[in-house]
């Protein structure tokens, strides 16, 4: 793990982001950043791909914070709510400092996926990259191994990296030491498809903006998956595997609602 560098702060004018969506992968970040940029009184950094990913990532972290206000936000119009998604944000402890450091008031959202069907998304994305040619049960197994020997092209895209991104409560205690609760969102990805409106209005509510649940109700499945359904025995196994992980999660977050894993 790098050394923490002493934050420099921004030329007074630069602009900061009042938000972050900062994952988890294959858990509909996509789409939050899609519902989003629909808003008026919301401005989203662009492109969409690649991701910022300047405060994980330490080759950009190194070129300053003003080149991050330049090149992201530059071009927020007066008044509006501004921020980003790098869907990687979630599971580096470093990234979770450094926003800290720079901006202590920003808003987080993360967007958590029932866990084992995360990982079999996560399995079939890899499957069509090209990254991955054992089937699931056999990737599952390789897991620890492949993470440890991971070229450092993939050092943040972690193509192999299945059952550990379904750690969640591992991944937001560091965010929940440094930030207040109140100042972090957690939302599901099951609610996207049975409550898209209701959960579109809480996001706009947290940010601090009209909630506009109608802007949800157009917006199909975003970068998705293909490549048919799980084997049941693998994903019960899983299932099994992150019941204890889910309590902690459940006891992290209290209100949050689990998901079933029979």
């Amino acid at each position: 793990m790098p050394p923490m560098t002493a934050p420099t702060p921004p030329t007074a004018g630069r602009r900061l982001p009042d938000f972050v969506i900062g994952g988890a992968p294959r858990s509909g970040t996509t789409w939050l950043y899609v519902l989003l940029e629909k808003h008026p009184n919301v401005f989203v950094a662009k492109p969409l791909r690649p991701e910022p990913k300047f405060f994980l990532v330490d080759e950009i972290y190194d070129q300053g914070i003003d080149y991050y206000c330049n090149t992201w936000f530059a071009d927020v119009p007066p008044g509006a709510v501004a921020g980003e998604k790098s869907s990687n944000y979630l599971e580096n402890p470093i990234a979770a400092a450094r926003l800290h450091e720079h901006i202590p008031g920003i808003r987080l959202v993360f967007i958590l996926r029932e866990p084992a069907h995360r990982a079999w998304s996560n399995y079939l994305w890899s499957r069509m990259n090209g990254l991955e040619d054992e089937d699931f049960d056999t990737a599952l197994k390789l897991e620890d191994e492949r993470e440890a020997s991971c070229p450092e092209r993939f050092r943040f895209a972690r193509p192999h990296a299945y059952y550990s991104r379904g750690l969640y409560a591992e991944m937001l205690e560091p965010y929940f030491t440094l930030f207040e609760p109140d100042a972090i969102l957690v939302l599901r990805y099951e609610d996207i498809i049975t409550a898209a409106g209701p959960l579109a209005e809480r996001l706009h509510g947290f940010l601090g903006v009209a909630g506009r649940p109608h802007d949800a109700e157009l917006i199909e499945v975003v970068n998705p998956s293909s490549g048919g359904e799980p084997p049941p025995h693998v994903i019960a196994e899983l299932r099994r595997r992150y019941r204890e992980p889910n309590r902690r999660l459940q006891d992290l977050l209290g209100q949050f609602q689990l998901w079933e894993d029979k």
